[in-house]
């Protein structure tokens, strides 16, 4: 499933809560809200599903929008009967995933989007999703696909021009932009209104500017005299893309080659000097890099497609009551 897709299905899964007086909590936390044949789900299994999957309390959903609450209410708990009528049929069927196997499927992503652990861990971090949360998702995903492999005979084939039509589709997922890692040496200015401190601090970044283009190095320089982000590391800020870089900072680095420093820069609250340390260039992945990784969104959609016919069968047969 793409990130689009996820993030829908993300949306739908907003769902209940019913408050209650304080000191009748005890009592109703755990109370049944849907019997699915013999097992029940309960407000509990409801409201922990709801923080898990969205990161906010329930009552915090439901204030931000009553009617988009109720429906997303539904879609969850079809969601959890759905689980629970799956879930009894793989007991059933003793499939088992095991913690390597989990393991090797994250290897697989991190090959896949040629990320680095770390890579992982920040894309994670961004989508608000923590790295034990992705583990259980790859779970439940490996044993749908052992569902869906022991029930669905016919063998699931994913076609050279299916997967290259995929890649024409969606051929912005594959551009790689410009990076950038810079350094700076940021002197701020304490008040800005003030005239002859900022005039004492330009003639400070100016003199700085005049030893590193005298040979001095820059790092040393940085560690002595930057009040900016990472100047215990020689001013080290990082990677960025082009696009993440303001106006000023993206005009005095145009054109300059690693190693090159630029002229002082004047900002609102002070003044700094960036040192280019690395460009690597934008690009689009080619068809042949990526194929391993179109595949297996093309296999995942197939899956997810005859795992929800599979379920709607299964639930047809099923005895579900909702209880609210």
């Amino acid at each position: 499933m793409n990130r689009k897709k996820w993030t829908g299905t993300l949306a739908c899964c907003l769902l209940m809560f019913i408050p209650f007086p304080a000191g009748l909590c005890a009592e109703v936390c755990n109370r049944v809200v849907a019997i699915v044949n013999e097992d029940v789900i309960t407000l509990y299994e409801l409201n922990h599903k709801i923080k898990q999957v969205t990161g906010l309390a329930p009552e915090e959903l439901r204030s931000q929008d009553e009617t988009a609450f109720l429906d997303a209410r539904r879609k969850i708990l079809d969601f959890l009967i759905d689980d629970k009528i799956a879930q009894k049929k793989i007991d059933e069927l003793g499939i088992k995933v095991s913690p390597a196997e989990i393991d090797d499927a994250i290897e697989k992503m991190k090959r896949n989007n040629n990320l680095t652990h770390e890579d992982l861990l920040a894309r994670l971090e961004s989508q608000g999703i923590s790295y034990e949360t992705l583990r259980e998702n790859l779970k439940d995903e490996l044993e749908r696909m052992q569902l869906i492999n022991f029930e669905v005979k016919s063998k699931i084939i994913v076609r050279e021009e299916a997967m290259k039509a995929y890649y024409d589709e969606h051929r912005e997922q594959y551009i790689t932009y410009e990076t950038l890692h810079l350094a700076a040496i940021v002197l701020p200015v304490g008040n800005p209104s003030d005239k002859q401190e900022r005039q004492r601090i330009e003639s400070q970044i100016a003199d700085i500017h005049r030893r590193l283009s005298a040979g001095e190095d820059f790092g040393e320089l940085a560690r002595r005299f930057s009040r900016g982000p990472g100047a215990k590391d020689g001013g080290d800020l990082g990677l960025f893309k082009t696009s993440q870089l303001n106006k000023a900072l993206l005009e005095a680095v145009e054109g300059m080659q690693p190693g090159q420093i630029s002229q002082p820069i004047e900002t609102a609250s002070g003044f700094q000097i960036i040192k280019l340390l690395d460009r690597r260039p934008g690009e689009t992945k080619a068809y042949e890099d990526v194929k391993d990784a179109i595949y297996s969104e093309l296999y995942r959609e197939e899956i997810n497609r005859r795992y929800m016919e599979w379920v709607k069968r299964l639930r047809d047969q099923a005895y579900t009551k909702i209880i609210f």
